[in-house]
């Protein structure tokens, strides 16, 4: 394809693209709200893998709870039984009213709240540090066999309970992904439709005088790629705004909590340039498949 040819194709497509600007928008919109939702849901999914991921290789504590009655020589004897324990590092002990004083401080301002219990409710606790996670369940049954064990309490059931969120939002997502794609292609084949509606006649023309399917398809596939390209972008935009002002917000609210998760966090910009290729694949294929079906409907080309 020459160049005169390769700059007719450009201008009429942006010539397209002004006539039916108010469509076009809507195709930018919808390429959009498609990518930042991909988005938020990639970074949701990746940051609760990493969190649970973390938190299994380093929260690597047992805390087991004695039951009420158990006299200091059974404690004393219980501490050495399971200090013997095949995968256990060591062995600490917490009275329940270190525990309770422990709450105090944590309450702060509201510690006066626990001032009028009649009675300590927390138990005595020892907490079993292990030499490595891959000991963790073969340790925990071992320890809830141990007579006056009232309970035995892991972090499994809450890097579980991640995990089957993470697959939750991953399902859900995929759902909204795929109808949000339908409507973007849609929309951008409408778009396309208009246009070539308007110019069939034209078209008809330059097919009768021997106008190659390249040639006739060629503005309105440049068309879809700018749209895609623009919304692909607009999306980045929106998603490293949202993400930064989010997290600013959530770590001004809840500094405490998330001062000890911020190690943990995936940021946007550490992922900024996959997400540019993944989301210009996916806008720009988003744009010419919109016109491709449009072109196949109302051309003979």
């Amino acid at each position: 394809m020459n160049l005169k040819k390769t700059k007719y194709i450009f201008k009429q497509a942006f010539k397209n693209l002004w006539r039916n600007r108010v469509m076009g928008l809507a195709s930018i919109g919808s390429i959009a709200a498609v990518l930042i939702i991909l988005g938020f849901i990639l970074l949701i999914v990746l940051n609760i893998n990493n969190v649970a991921l973390v938190t299994k290789e380093t929260f690597d504590q047992i805390a087991v709870y004695v039951e009420e009655g158990i006299d200091e020589s059974q404690i004393a004897q219980m501490g050495k039984d399971f200090g013997e324990l095949e995968g256990v590092l060591a062995v600490g002990f917490e009275t329940k009213e270190y525990a309770l004083n422990k709450m105090k401080e944590d309450w702060g301002e509201d510690s006066y709240l626990l001032d009028g219990l009649r009675k300590n409710p927390l138990p005595n606790t020892f907490i079993v540090q292990l030499k490595d996670v891959s000991y963790a369940d073969d340790v925990t049954e071992k320890l809830k066999a141990f007579d006056g064990v009232e309970e035995v309490s892991f972090y499994e059931d809450a890097v579980n309970t991640l995990i089957v969120i993470a697959d939750f939002v991953k399902k859900l997502g995929v759902w909204l992904i795929l109808i949000l794609l339908l409507i973007s292609v849609f929309i951008i084949s409408n778009t396309i439709k208009i246009t070539v509606l308007n110019r069939r006649k034209e078209i008809e023309l330059m097919q009768y005088i021997g106008a190659t399917n390249g040639y006739v398809r060629g503005p309105f596939i440049i068309e879809g790629i700018v749209l895609g390209v623009i919304g692909s972008f607009l999306a980045i935009s929106i998603l490293i705004f949202g993400f930064n002002y989010f997290s600013t917000l959530l770590s001004g609210r809840y500094i405490a909590l998330l001062s000890g998760l911020a190690s943990y966090i995936i940021s946007v910009n550490l992922i900024l340039k996959d997400l540019i290729i993944i989301f210009l694949t996916i806008g720009i294929g988003i744009g010419i498949l919109g016109s491709l079906i449009s072109l196949k409907k109302f051309l003979s080309v």
